[in-house]
């Protein structure tokens, strides 16, 4: 199957146009490597720590380009095509069904989402039987969760939507242009504070599997080793310095000018966001791992998203994990 074919003209655009920024960007440092990463999302503040990590990666001498694409499934067309290096996102299907041949590599969030819901409308899981509801995108855990819960509580939706960003579906929710769908821990305190009473979060079991993880073709992984590892230790350094003060991410963004375009509303909330965010254990400070996988393959089989019995599926047909152990055994583990 070709994976080109899963997308759409649009998509194709997309990458085209990727294509002509690639050709344009200056030459990396030779001694250190480069990378281009892909995000399947508009830039917001949840990217800040990752941003962070790239400046100090850059520090050290790794070129890194970062481009914001429309939706995962087009990042995800950039990195099979070598049209950029890095992803963000958990392909399992893809992996799977299409037998791409790329690998995840640290494990950057675990899954901390709050399907929701306009209770004008809706009350409770079995209310949505036949409902639209809308998601990160295609594969995604957003994706997964509201799956496993359709699956445990016996309904069927209407339709799934994909719209990439949890701040532009909570927007959506708030104009009222959709009725069920899933926000991060950040909007889900902007649906709180801007719409008190408005919205019901729907109740999930706990759930211990990756949200988040980079990506890249396996061969690629290996061929710039010095600039992945760089880039690993930086942010298993920027997790960890979050982890033990949410106060950094304040004072690193000003350090290193990251994403200086956020609205103020998003600057304003970047404290209390990543301070809940270190509170519910979403940054990891080992980055995954092995037994994050297996965590990984018992949650994506029950939700419909992987196929098989998750204790016979193998960690090396989906994750490349010697840059990581490389990282930690230079760094420690906690």
């Amino acid at each position: 199957m070709n994976i080109l074919s899963k997308f759409t003209l649009t998509g194709a655009a997309a990458v085209a146009a990727l294509v002509v920024g690639l050709s344009a960007a200056p030459v990396a440092a030779q001694e250190k490597g480069s990378m281009h990463v892909a995000f399947g999302d508009v830039p917001g503040g949840e990217m800040v720590n990752f941003m962070i990590a790239v400046a100090r990666a850059e520090e050290r001498g790794v070129k890194v380009k970062t481009s914001f694409l429309q939706s995962e499934e087009i990042a995800a067309q950039a990195i099979v095509s070598g049209q950029a290096d890095i992803g963000v996102g958990t392909p399992y299907a893809l992996i799977q069904k299409v037998n791409a041949p790329i690998r995840m590599f640290y494990q950057l969030a675990q899954l901390r989402f709050y399907p929701v819901v306009n209770n004008e409308f809706y009350k409770e899981w079995k209310d949505l039987d036949g409902a639209d509801i809308a998601v990160h995108g295609r594969g995604s855990g957003t994706e997964a969760i509201m799956y496993l819960m359709a699956k445990e509580n016996g309904i069927k939706f209407n339709s799934v939507s994909y719209v990439p960003g949890s701040g532009v579906r909570a927007g959506a929710l708030l104009q009222g242009r959709i009725k069920a769908s899933i926000v991060d821990y950040e909007r889900k305190r902007l649906l709180e504070r801007e719409a008190p009473g408005k919205f019901t979060f729907l109740p999930l079991p706990d759930i211990q599997a990756t949200d988040e993880a980079l990506y890249a073709n396996a061969n690629w992984l290996k061929e710039e080793k010095v600039a992945v590892n760089i880039l690993l230790e930086e942010l298993v350094n920027t997790w960890r310095e979050i982890n033990k003060d949410p106060n950094a991410v304040v004072a690193l963004r000003k350090k290193y000018n990251v994403l200086p375009d956020l609205e103020q509303e998003e600057v304003d909330e970047l404290l209390p966001a990543f301070t809940q965010g270190v509170e519910i254990d979403l940054f990891p400070d080992n980055g995954g791992g092995a037994d994050s996988v297996k965590e990984d393959f018992t949650f994506y089989t029950t939700a419909g998203s992987l196929e098989g019995d998750p204790n016979t599926l193998k960690v090396e047909d989906y994750w490349y994990l010697d840059p990581l152990n490389t990282a930690l055994d230079k760094l420690g583990r906690m």
